[in-house]
């Protein structure tokens, strides 16, 4: 999912930018709602998003994909701690692993670090508290569809550009689009949904004070 530099014109990753800078503003300042307990759980959790995205899951086309731990971080502390963690992960892998570019890291945090936590959050949310699923299987769908949401919107992203700037990415929309979606509905969806459904259970079985003091964090608002 990580966009490399030369497929989004400058209109596209300046449109971005202008997009994460209030974004970023908003969710670094949210860092102040942290407990000192839950500071070291955020770090952990950076470090085992930036673990499991070093894990390529090959795909048809010739290409990879894999998952992020957006919706982990969601669901353990808050989408806006997600939104952080993401924002360094992905500046460490644009500057030192060349996994996606500097132009378009806005867009690739916007992607990862917005879209798919916050989906994956509130589709979690809405299953546990308005239709009454378990924590572990809400989490799970919450992933899925948080990964495939975010997929699909970088390949709007990238589909645009032959209409707006042609000479960036080659690739219409009728072509971006499903090759993005379906490669994560068929292989990093599956896994990211097994995966933060296996965290969520493990955490709410051995620390189910984690949740609780997400919930004081929540009331606090």
């Amino acid at each position: 999912m990580h966009i490399p530099d030369g497929y989004l014109g400058p209109y596209t990753f300046g449109f971005f930018y202008a997009v994460m800078i209030p974004i970023w503003y908003r969710a670094f300042k949210w860092l102040k709602k942290l407990r000192p307990q839950q500071v070291p759980l955020l770090g952990v959790l950076t470090a085992f998003a930036f673990l499991v995205m070093m894990y390529n899951m090959p795909v048809p086309g010739g290409t990879t994909a894999h998952i992020v731990g957006g919706t982990i971080i969601a669901v353990l502390i808050d989408p806006w701690a997600a939104t952080v963690a993401l924002t360094i992960v992905l500046l460490i892998q644009a500057l030192f692993f060349g996994d996606g570019g500097i132009t378009a890291y806005a867009a690739n945090v916007f992607n990862m670090g917005v879209v798919l936590p916050f989906v994956g959050y509130y589709t979690y949310r809405f299953l546990n508290r308005k239709l009454g699923l378990s924590e572990v299987l809400s989490s799970g769908i919450g992933a899925y569809v948080g990964i495939v949401t975010a997929a699909t919107v970088a390949g709007i992203e990238l589909g645009i550009q032959p209409y707006i700037q042609p000479g960036y990415c080659p690739y219409k929309l009728s072509v971006s689009v499903p090759a993005m979606a379906i490669a994560h509905l068929v292989t990093a969806g599956p896994a990211a949904a097994v995966v933060t459904a296996a965290v969520v259970w493990y955490v709410k079985k051995s620390r189910p004070d984690l949740f609780e003091m997400r919930t004081i964090m929540k009331s606090r608002g």
